[in-house]
């Protein structure tokens, strides 16, 4: 049953407080785990690369070993920073999986950090404390998952991803200048929340490390129920699902080139 509201929110205050604290609670849980797991995704892909540049020198493949190192030589003291112009090309196999979780993880702390500048700037209206809340905690958690993911992507001697660099991200940006409402700027969220709950099933199912595999399967859940809360605040039931459908799901060809 769908409950309608023309209030900001068909949930009380105290209800969305209350799956905010399980939210985080949640996330506080299972992060150490997200931690773990990509520790030993990162340890496979430096032993890969260990064994690839054995294979390459044993190969007389010096010029090559020469194009994997400009792309982050080792006597660098520090992490290549991110450029606009860095050409996505540079990940591959499942690095190229990490770099869109971490863009998309980006994206969302953007739109989330848009809605909270529009709230403060009067443009959605009365925004409920316990909105403003959940959205701060959302967030952060977002922001510790982009994090995590570039975690990756620099031991690895690559470029962190900075930003969103996606195709869809102008039209995220867009839709957020757009929203004059509580409701709009939750709709939104939602829709960004279900694509980054489907991209973890699709990369869970695409990534060949066992590392990578249980990064994705373990955020997943955290992603699912930011979607939950929303379609609560929505006044929407969030019907269980026994498979999490793909068809919202990021795939890697939006990353822009």
């Amino acid at each position: 049953m769908i409950r309608r509201s023309k209030e900001p929110m068909a949930i009380t205050e105290a209800e969305l407080s209350s799956m905010t604290r399980e939210l985080d609670d949640m996330h506080q849980a299972t992060f150490p785990d997200v931690r773990r797991t990509l520790g030993e995704f990162t340890d496979n892909l430096s032993r890969a690369a260990a064994s690839r540049r054995g294979v390459l020198l044993g190969v007389g493949g010096v010029a090559a070993l020469g194009a994997l190192a400009a792309c982050g030589s080792d006597d660098k003291k520090d992490t290549p920073k991110p450029q606009a112009s860095t050409t996505m090309s540079v990940y591959v196999g499942d690095l190229r999986v990490v770099a869109l979780a971490a863009a998309l993880e980006n994206l969302a702390v953007t739109a989330y950090d848009g809605a909270l500048k529009r709230a403060s700037d009067g443009k959605l209206g009365t925004v409920p404390p316990a909105i403003a809340t959940f959205i701060t905690t959302a967030r952060a958690q977002h922001a510790d998952h982009a994090a995590a993911w570039n975690g990756v992507l620099t031991k690895a001697k690559l470029p962190a991803i900075d930003g969103a660099p996606l195709t869809i991200t102008q039209g995220a940006v867009d839709a957020l200048g757009a929203t004059d409402s509580v409701a709009s700027v939750v709709k939104l969220a939602l829709g960004l929340e279900e694509s980054a709950a489907q991209t973890y099933t699709f990369a869970a199912a695409n990534v060949t490390d066992p590392g990578g595999i249980m990064t994705a399967a373990t955020i997943q859940p955290v992603e699912q129920m930011h979607a939950a809360i929303l379609h609560f605040v929505l006044g929407e039931y969030p019907v269980p699902l026994s498979f999490v459908p793909v068809d919202k799901a990021v795939k890697p060809d939006v990353l822009t080139r």
